[in-house]
């Protein structure tokens, strides 16, 4: 059993209390996590605040290759804390699991420090010079999900740390071991206090509101739902924080009349359950025309048939369980009340425990929850289109606008397609297929601002003009 701490400055705090976690495909005791007090975070916030003046005055040069060394701590480690997040989050270790997320993290942290933030020059003439200057704001805030722990935790903390700020991060409650071993792999190689770390489950002190409210944090990443975002905004408004949020999605996917429903089944079938349907860009409905619709649907689930479901730690389980039973319990509400209206092609009842199969409904009205609600779960709605104008205007009657995809031979019309869509990433022939040199946010209540690429790194600076 893991027992892991805090690190706040050069210290590691156990914590005055601790809080359990538990193996959702088992139910087990994975470890125990410190239960951060308000002194702690004060701690926290301060070790990052003094050293925030020393970290932002480092040569650019000097402080690019300690970032740079991050993602190979992270290898180092990779595979202990791949099957710590298999053991606290569920995902397999293989496929596109925990090995696929540490993999990823390495990717992000290695692109992310390579950027460079240079000085724009814009304008230089007989009348001046003026210069734009991108400076660090000061602490930043992480505030981190349950569903890719430790890469969105790279995600959060690597632009941070380049662009010259100091970080503390507070990880899901239901979450928090794999962000601790990795975080303490990356202060290894950090100054004391740049990067801190707090857990909670909340229950006696809300670490997340305070960090929101608190006025030593100047900015605030949050990743989650719309609701909590809604919260993050409103307590961060008196102290004008900057924020970028990354909310809750539910993506549709359209599909062509020209498609091969058997070439398309296997893109169609990840890009809605990767991670068992519990990511933010999967794809969340899908619109196929009438003519392939029957055809598509054969061909998702023949490919379902075939995809194991178990404990992550088994190497040949393709998805794990869903992650904690509140989740579990809102699918599961979602395909029963979805059961009753539309056709279960498969899946439909729960499993065991926090086990749920892979589900696939169709002939569900477009005003079904399951199709206008975020389920974040193993379940899928499939809806029948006959003309694609009424297909794009389904597809746009969300409060949400993250992540869309069109699926047809003829990219050119996917492309005209796409660009109609009210989504900040659209993908044509998968879906939800980010990249570290792609910026990625969404629009509409699916949040502000965006992260990676050289976009996203700016968003962790204030702009300073020079007039000379």
């Amino acid at each position: 059993m893991l027992d892991l701490s805090m690190i706040i400055g050069d210290q590691t705090v156990a914590g005055t209390t601790t809080f359990d976690i538990l193996n959702p495909a088992t139910g087990e005791l994975v470890g125990k996590a410190p239960n951060a007090t308000e002194d702690d975070l004060e701690r926290a916030v301060a070790a990052a605040k003094a050293a925030f003046p020393r970290w932002a005055a480092l040569p650019d040069a000097e402080r690019k290759a300690i970032c740079g060394k991050l993602a190979g701590q992270l290898e180092q480690d990779a595979e202990s804390i791949a099957r710590v997040l298999t053991m606290e989050q569920g995902k397999p270790l293989g496929g596109m699991g925990s090995r696929f997320e540490l993999g990823g993290a390495q990717a992000w942290a290695g692109y992310t420090a390579s950027l460079d933030i240079p000085v724009k020059v814009l304008q230089d003439d007989n009348e001046g010079r003026v210069e734009l200057h991108r400076k660090p704001i000061g602490v930043v805030g992480s505030i981190t999900p349950w569903n890719w722990p430790v890469m969105i935790a790279v995600w959060h903390i690597l632009p941070a740390l380049r662009a010259g700020n100091t970080v503390v991060i507070k990880p899901s409650p239901f979450t928090p071991l794999s962000t601790l071993l990795a975080v303490k792999a990356m202060c290894e190689v950090l100054p004391a206090g740049v990067l801190n770390v707090v857990t909670s489950d909340d229950t006696l002190f809300n670490v997340g509101a305070a960090m929101s409210a608190h006025p030593d944090i100047r900015k605030i990443v949050f990743t989650g739902s719309c609701g909590t975002g809604e919260k993050v905004m409103r307590s961060a408004a008196p102290t004008m924080k900057r924020l970028t949020l990354e909310l809750g999605g539910n993506d549709a996917g359209i599909v062509l009349p020209d498609c091969d429903p058997e070439a398309i089944a296997e893109g169609l079938f990840w890009g809605a359950f990767i991670n068992n349907g519990q990511t933010c860009a999967a794809m969340k409905r899908l619109y196929v025309h009438d003519s392939i619709h029957d055809a598509v649907c054969d061909a998702l689930v023949a490919y379902s048939r075939n995809v194991k479901v178990g404990n992550g730690l088994d190497e040949t389980v393709h998805l794990g369980p869903i992650n904690n039973k509140k989740q579990f319990d809102k699918v599961r509400a979602l395909v029963a009340s979805a059961g009753k209206e539309g056709n279960v092609l498969i899946g439909g009842a729960p499993d065991e425990g926090l086990f749920y199969p892979v589900t696939l409904i169709s002939e569900l009205d477009d005003q079904s929850p399951l199709v206008t609600e975020e389920q974040f779960g193993p379940a899928l709605p499939i809806i029948r289109y006959t003309d694609v104008e009424e297909a794009i205007a389904q597809a746009n009657d969300s409060t949400n606008g993250l992540g869309g995809s069109v699926w047809s031979r003829d990219i050119e019309a996917a492309k005209r397609i796409a660009l109609r869509m009210e989504c900040g990433s659209v993908w044509i022939n998968k879906h939800g297929a980010i990249q570290p040199n792609a910026p990625f946010g969404g629009v509409k209540r699916s949040g502000i601002g965006v992260e990676f690429g050289e976009e996203g790194l700016f968003e962790n600076t204030d702009i300073q003009v020079v007039f000379q």
